[in-house]
């Protein structure tokens, strides 16, 4: 019982210690999931992991849009025009870069070779682009304004081994967020057709940004991996619901404090 009552003491104390920690970034409070396959002909008939991350970060906003590219025109190449409702107003961005254009696949199928919309049983058109390391070769989202969330799907990426990257910027120059995108790594195509989530948002002010750019890694410099990207989310920050109350490093001291003395009590009835 004495053990026992030990044991529960410092897994309580070790509770209380990491509370709050949750997918806080680096300045940003990040969502992600991935549903995995292993095929580039058939696509995932459901993606689970990756929709209750997106549920999580849309969870945190209020009226925003999504951008779905089913309007579209199909073969429209890099730059395209994006629009979403804005606090005061629309909110645009451009994607550039990546010899980028809107695909299109039958539902329910993939390209073949791994990209197709998600969610692929009722929806046609994605964002079909092309990242890798070098400068060239990297793509770009760029805002009319500072933002502070964005989420998007990712279809097809890290099926030869790279590693999903987003840059941040609060202009076009200066960098004010690095995330590095937990995607699993496959090798010759053996996670194609697999499907993830990712969102970020900004907590701070002085965390907002004006451009993303993707960029892949541990691929080398010439080399370029193709994916598909849908359902782009994007808010400002009076769209974005504040953060839950984390408690003050003192509130946690009195908490650990608590649970200390509790365990010291339960020794001693048990003795």
């Amino acid at each position: 019982m004495m053990l026992h009552t030990r044991f529960v003491a410092g897994s309580l104390l070790a509770v209380a210690m990491s509370f709050g920690t949750g997918t806080a970034h680096a300045g940003y409070q990040t969502y992600f999931g991935e549903d995995l396959n292993n095929s580039e002909l058939e696509p995932l008939k459901t993606t689970p992991k990756s929709d209750q991350a997106r549920a999580s970060f849309l969870s945190r906003m209020g009226k925003v849009g999504t951008e779905t590219f089913e309007k579209q025109e199909t073969g429209v190449a890099a730059p395209l025009k994006l629009s979403f409702p804005g606090s005061a107003g629309a909110l645009t961005a451009t994607l550039s870069g990546g010899q980028g254009k809107v695909g299109f696949v039958d539902s329910g199928k993939t390209n073949g070779v791994g990209r197709y919309s998600v969610p692929s049983p009722t929806t046609n058109k994605f964002w079909d682009v092309a990242a890798g390391t070098g400068a060239a070769s990297t793509f770009d989202v760029a805002f009319d304004r500072k933002i502070a969330a964005f989420g998007f799907y990712g279809v097809d990426i890290g099926d030869f081994g790279g590693q999903l990257e987003l840059l941040l910027y609060a202009d076009n120059v200066n960098p004010v967020g690095q995330l590095l995108i937990a995607n699993t790594q496959g090798e010759d195509g053996s996670t194609g057709g697999s499907v993830l989530f990712f969102g970020l948002i900004a907590e701070q002010e002085s965390d907002l940004f004006k451009r993303v750019r993707f960029q892949m890694t541990n691929l080398s410099e010439f080399d370029v991996d193709v994916f598909a990207f849908d359902n782009f989310t994007i808010a400002e920050r009076g769209q974005v619901d504040p953060p839950g109350p984390v408690p003050e490093p003192g509130t946690l001291a009195l908490l650990a404090m608590a649970l200390l003395a509790l365990a010291k009590t339960s020794r001693r009835t048990a003795s």
